[in-house]
């Protein structure tokens, strides 16, 4: 998989890269990833197939990139939030508002954008784990700062960020919010984050 950051020391070079994300990511969300191929983006772009894989050595190559981005603003939206000068409790229920409403409108109101993230899933790729790994440490990290603060009783922030994420999944998985939607039987997204919230401070 290409790793974005080797190549940010060559504006020329990443330039490019940015450039065949762009065109990718247009056409992936208004043809759908299975129906666009590298020759797709080429032509968009103007350029030869030959020129692309220069830069990416597949389709899944650009892919992986362009998931590896819209992760990227996800894990920054949680960053931001994570700094934010206020309570752990408020924090954590800002986290999960944020992340539940992002995949709302960023994945399901778009079904093309929806399909990207489906394969990235379900073909289990790095950059999903790594993701996943990386919001888990600032979970735990808040935690361990509403334990000190006398919020959250004493308990290991590792584990209780890896159960924290799994109690949630419904409000942070794709393919579980769109099964989850308008179903009379699922508890609210506010309904869960307070349970969850309520289990940390026992």
């Amino acid at each position: 998989m290409l790793d974005l950051s080797d190549v940010s020391a060559d504006p020329a070079r990443q330039e490019n890269i940015t450039r065949i994300l762009d065109a990718a990511e247009r056409l992936f969300r208004h043809y759908g990833y299975s129906k666009t191929n590298v020759a797709d983006i080429a032509r968009d772009l103007g350029m030869s197939t030959a020129n692309i894989y220069r830069f990416f050595g597949s389709k899944t190559e650009i892919h992986q990139a362009i998931c590896g981005r819209m992760l990227g603003q996800s894990y920054q939206m949680a960053l931001a939030i994570r700094n934010q000068p206020i309570s752990a409790t408020d924090r954590l229920r800002a986290y999960l508002m944020a992340q539940y409403r992002m995949t709302l409108e960023a994945m399901l109101d778009e079904q093309k954008v929806h399909e990207m993230v489906i394969v990235a899933i379900e073909r289990d790729w790095h950059v999903i784990e790594k993701h996943i790994e990386r919001i888990q440490d600032l979970v735990a990290e808040i935690i361990a700062e509403g334990i000190a603060a006398g919020e959250f009783a004493e308990q290991d922030p590792g584990i209780a960020a890896k159960c924290f994420g799994a109690a949630t999944v419904d409000l942070c998985h794709p393919q579980m919010v769109a099964q989850c939607l308008g179903k009379t039987y699922q508890a609210k997204p506010e309904d869960i984050i307070e349970f969850v919230i309520r289990a940390l401070k026992k």
